[in-house]
């Protein structure tokens, strides 16, 4: 196409373009921008030609094979300064074996003769990985900024003003923080602090809610919590294996049980902390819930 060629080195030349660093699927045009150049009695800029990025499974990167646009990674959860970070290291390396760099320290040691003459892989699981590890390292107020937009999408949390929630979403956020990879993991992995769980995860039920006397254990667990005047983990925990110790149980066979019936789910953050931070009458209600479903 003669006049993308013509547009593409008019426009670098107007915005006084010193320097193009592009995929080397450009060198095979380099010929013909060099000409053009040369045509209207202009000074060529450096061409740096780059390794391209690759598909995971070593082809061209396209939308059929892994290619996807920037906006659409923010919108799956990934932080820009990780997704920054990811590019970075995409066939260059800063001479050691540090993964997660800072703009700062990336800009400050980058050098084009540290790029590898071979494509790289574009590998969303070592996105994912090191995303992970910029969200575990943002403060809990940080985390709240970047989620509360999710929440409010999710219908979690209404309006700009959080007030008196504002403690509790930051305590969610510290239960979650350990086992997210993305942003997009604080919408379904919070769902059960802003819903009741209206189903049960199956696998739980059947390793779990197997056992007649389950909707026996949950009784007497609700019981023994409805006497408690202070309702924090401390207290939850010894009035929970007191309970197991007099039944002559282990203590998980009553926090399974009851995980699943509070939260719907079969794993998640620490038990006691998790009934803390829902609260006594939630949880009381949700037990009261689950013992309907297993009787029915």
């Amino acid at each position: 196409y003669p006049t993308y060629h013509l547009a593409n080195v008019v426009d670098d030349h107007r915005m006084k373009i010193t320097h193009v660093l592009r995929a080397d699927e450009w060198i095979s045009s380099t010929p013909r921008h060099v000409l053009l150049y040369r045509a209207f009695g202009w000074e060529p800029p450096k061409f740096v030609h780059l390794p391209m990025i690759l598909s995971p499974d070593g082809g061209k990167l396209s939308k059929r094979r892994g290619a996807v646009s920037l906006l659409e990674y923010r919108d799956r959860g990934y932080l820009p300064e990780a997704v920054f970070n990811f590019l970075a290291l995409l066939g260059w390396s800063p001479g050691d074996d540090r993964e997660k760099m800072s703009v700062e320290e990336i800009v400050s040691v980058f050098t084009l003769d540290r790029m590898s003459p071979k494509g790289a892989a574009f590998d969303e699981t070592k996105l994912e990985w090191l995303n992970g590890q910029y969200i575990h390292e943002l403060s809990t107020e940080d985390l709240l900024n970047r989620v509360a937009p999710l929440w409010r999408d999710a219908g979690f949390i209404e309006g700009d003003e959080m007030g008196a929630e504002r403690d509790r979403l930051l305590s969610i956020l510290t239960l979650l923080k350990e086992r997210a990879r993305r942003l997009t993991d604080f919408v379904e992995g919070a769902r059960y602090f802003f819903e009741d769980p209206q189903e049960y995860e199956e696998k739980g039920r059947r390793k779990h809610w197997k056992k007649p006397d389950v909707g026996e254990r949950l009784n007497a667990l609700k019981d023994r919590l409805e006497t408690l005047d202070v309702f924090n983990e401390e207290h939850l925990e010894t009035a929970l294996r007191g309970l197991a110790e007099e039944r002559g149980i282990s203590a998980a066979k009553l926090i399974h049980p009851a995980r699943l019936a509070i939260s719907g789910r079969s794993f998640g953050p620490g038990f006691f902390e998790m009934m803390e931070v829902l609260g006594k009458e939630t949880v009381l209600r949700r037990l009261d819930r689950a013992m309907r479903v297993l009787i029915s």
